[in-house]
């Protein structure tokens, strides 16, 4: 698919939706940034993101990070101390298979939805939703 019909076919209130309902679970903080620009390591620019975004400075240190750079068809999930303390080197496998075959058969905004599902579930077993919780991060995708 070619990058101008990835931007075009992105539900963003989808994906918004599907934030705003998996941090009801936890009180983990879930994040999705598409770049406009293409990536040779989408590891190395989702962490510059997430400082940009300022994730790193969520209460319990329990931000994740979705990063899709759609122009060179890589993506990537990453998360705060927190998050890779508590649930593991296991847990940005089970969320990236999650969404990988959605993205090969070019169901973009399932891939989205389906990784933000998994990290809500996985942060949710770690870190439960509180009574006191409040949402730290906006739940808006960034595009840029």
């Amino acid at each position: 698919m070619h990058p101008k019909d990835f931007y075009k076919q992105l539900e963003h209130p989808r994906i918004t939706e599907a934030i705003r309902a998996a941090e009801l679970k936890t009180s983990g903080e879930i994040r999705v940034f598409i770049a406009k620009r293409p990536t040779d390591d989408p590891v190395r620019a989702a962490q510059a993101e997430f400082l940009k975004l300022k994730m790193d400075a969520t209460k319990e240190h329990n931000a994740v990070l979705i990063y899709v750079a759609p122009k060179s068809h890589t993506f990537a999930i990453i998360g705060d101390k927190g998050v890779h303390e508590k649930c593991g080197q296991s847990f940005w496998g089970q969320v990236a298979r999650a969404m990988q075959s959605h993205f090969a058969a070019g169901r973009h905004t399932d891939a989205i939805v389906h990784g933000i599902h998994e990290a809500g579930t996985l942060l949710g077993q770690h870190f439960p939703r509180q009574p006191d919780d409040k949402n730290e991060l906006p739940d808006e995708v960034v595009e840029s």
